[in-house]
């Protein structure tokens, strides 16, 4: 893969150029071991919950990029969907890793499954990449740097017109409490804008609203993994970030807003009228 070193800005070598190399070794590595995966007949898939997949891909490819990361840092904290025990945040420096984004895709043969690392430091996202392995798109960002798509500087969607707009989203796969007004609001969606569409790897859904393909997005259900990285190159693109509630609870929340501020206001205020307030905490 060929893109331009994101380690510098305006001169300056850019804190945690090393982590975002280190980081980009190990997606690479664990792209390498997905598409062997993607080349055989068959493969082992098993059930975590409902309609929530494991493969043999997800735990090897999670499996060399702890490794990597170990390798370079060996005191910092890991949390990683396949391997994870505790879903928390501690202070200093941990890396949020899901090894396959979209694992359902990929079991599928469905050409959109993501591997996304970001590194958390004081319980602020540092750096962090987005990896579509079967479009070979490398998503990156260093706090302070901006972001990147294979290299190339990505700014979010400049159309603030609701009603001209395409919508990414997802469907839960676990907790179907909210499906009835979350289909209401859908319909609310598929009026008002230009159109509502949903790939299956929220982490990629973050990076198309970062590179403008969507105006914004919005989700329930979701971890921390799937969204560590996708949101701070959403920040470095010029977007915004928020839970339902318009505030900052997205990481461990499990719903979340992305967009340009008008694009993202629409989708608050659309959510809003929806749901009850109890249904829009976490």
């Amino acid at each position: 893969m060929n893109f331009i070193d994101q380690t510098k800005t305006e001169g300056q070598k850019l804190n945690y150029s090393k982590e975002l190399e280190v980081a980009t070794q190990a997606a690479e590595e664990a792209a390498s071991i997905i598409r062997d995966y993607a080349g055989k007949t068959s493969f082992d898939v098993k059930l975590k919950g409902k309609n929530d997949l494991v493969t043999d891909a997800d735990v090897n490819s999670e499996k060399r990029i702890i490794e990597v990361i170990e390798a370079a840092f060996p005191d910092d904290h890991i949390l990683a969907e396949e391997s994870q025990a505790k879903v928390s945040i501690p202070e200093g420096r941990i890396w949020i890793i899901d090894p396959i984004d979209g694992t359902t895709n990929f079991a599928h043969s469905f050409p959109v499954y993501c591997v996304s690392i970001a590194l958390w430091e004081n319980k602020e996202p540092k750096a962090g990449l987005v990896y579509e392995v079967a479009n070979d798109e490398l998503f990156t960002a260093i706090e302070g740097g901006g972001a990147y798509l294979n290299g190339e500087r990505i700014w979010i969607s400049q159309n603030e017109d609701p009603s001209s707009s395409l919508i990414g989203t997802g469907f839960p796969y676990n907790n179907l409490n909210l499906v009835d007004n979350y289909l209401k609001l859908f319909k609310r969606m598929m009026e008002k804008t230009h159109g509502v569409r949903r790939p299956g790897s929220a982490a990629w859904d973050l990076c198309n609203v970062a590179c403008g393909r969507f105006e914004g997005f919005y989700e329930y259900g979701l971890s921390p993994w799937d969204v560590a990285a996708g949101v701070l190159i959403i920040k470095e693109a010029g977007g915004l970030i928020t839970d339902w509630r318009g505030g900052d609870e997205w990481l461990f929340g499990k719903r979340i807003i992305a967009g340009n501020a008008k694009v993202h206001k629409f989708l608050l205020n659309e959510i809003q009228e929806c749901f009850a307030e109890e249904e829009l905490r976490g």
